[in-house]
């Protein structure tokens, strides 16, 4: 099959040949319909995340259907479309898996890092860890929900939903996950206030265009006081920045899986009761629970098609900021 291989960190991904992948006990093999580009993925491929297995065909966002089931894997029929996210598989045992917080798996693999992604034309999955689709979505349409929406949807409820909890909304970085838990937020009454890179309007303009009420610079103080914020760029310098917009008892959530470093800060900005954490993997829960609320919404997707040899290209345009929504390879 046709493959994206990622042969060493800080490397371009290489157009290889390799074999089809066999689906061992419990795995359905997919074929690949549609993966996203996510941040996560420059973050293997430019070395920030240390522990890919190498060779790794990388991607975590991948729409497929299956076409093959390894012993034991009945829960899906052949023909059957399904997702699969970043959380490819976890023990099963542990404290976390047993109670319902499987992303705090200390064995925990992950799709396109531990596990080869979706930058090929098939791919082979955990069952348990797969995700039935809505027909409301086209293939590349659903491909960024997998992780994009998965994950700013848990940081959107780590925001707060209570009535004095997260109504007056800050996004740090307005791309793929942004676009989409904006609409959401948006739903759910919540007031929208974006932040872009400084001066970079195309994407503020994307935002009000989505329903914030204000779009800025990063470098800017929103009109009024927040009561959340989230940061989805892996910039650690918008931690303070984020604690001076919010209210007191107001959340910062760090939605990435990878940061630069946190600059200190004054503690005044911290008191107050104000809280800052971060948001690990996701669980199969929100999944559920996100997947059905995105067609209620609805949510609409801006994506990019790339032809699968493109992948290069699509994680370049990601890291020059040269995108608005989501980059989705297409075999």
């Amino acid at each position: 099959m046709r493959a994206m291989v990622l042969q060493a960190a800080k490397r371009p991904l290489v157009p290889s040949a390799i074999a089809v992948p066999t689906p061992g006990p419990g795995q359905v093999l997919l074929q690949v319909a549609a993966c996203a580009v996510c941040r996560t993925d420059l973050h293997v491929v430019d070395g920030e995340l240390t522990e890919p297995k190498l060779p790794l065909v990388p991607g975590h966002e991948i729409v497929g259907r299956v076409v093959a089931a390894g012993p034991g894997a009945d829960r899906y029929t052949l023909g059957t479309r399904v997702g699969v996210p970043w959380l490819g598989w976890s023990c099963g045992r542990c404290r976390f898996c047993l109670s319902g917080r499987e992303n705090l798996c200390a064995e925990a693999k992950f799709t396109g890092y531990q596990i080869d992604g979706g930058y090929g034309e098939y791919a082979v999955a955990d069952q348990r860890f797969c995700f039935a689709l809505s027909d409301a979505y086209s293939d590349q349409d659903a491909a960024p929900l997998l992780c994009a929406g998965l994950i700013g949807y848990r940081a959107l409820v780590m925001a707060g939903e209570g009535p004095h909890e997260g109504q007056r909304l800050g996004l740090y970085g307005f791309g793929a996950a942004a676009h989409i838990i904006a609409q959401v937020a948006r739903w759910q009454g919540r007031l929208v206030f974006a932040f872009t890179s400084p001066g970079d309007t195309e994407a503020q303009d994307f935002a009000r265009s989505l329903g914030a009420v204000w779009a800025g610079g990063s470098d800017q103080s929103p009109p009024e006081p927040l009561d959340a914020a989230i940061i989805f760029a892996p910039v650690g310098a918008l931690v303070p920045a984020a604690l001076r917009a919010v209210e007191r008892g107001g959340t910062v959530v760090c939605a990435g899986i990878h940061m630069s470093p946190i600059p200190s800060f004054p503690y005044d900005i911290l008191w107050g009761e104000r809280v800052v954490r971060s948001v690990a993997n996701l669980t199969r829960a929100d999944g559920e629970a996100f997947l059905a609320l995105a067609p209620q919404v609805p949510v609409r997707i801006a994506t990019r098609r790339y032809p699968l040899e493109q992948a290069n290209a699509a994680l370049d345009d990601l890291r020059a900021g040269r995108m608005q929504g989501a980059a989705v390879l297409v075999p």
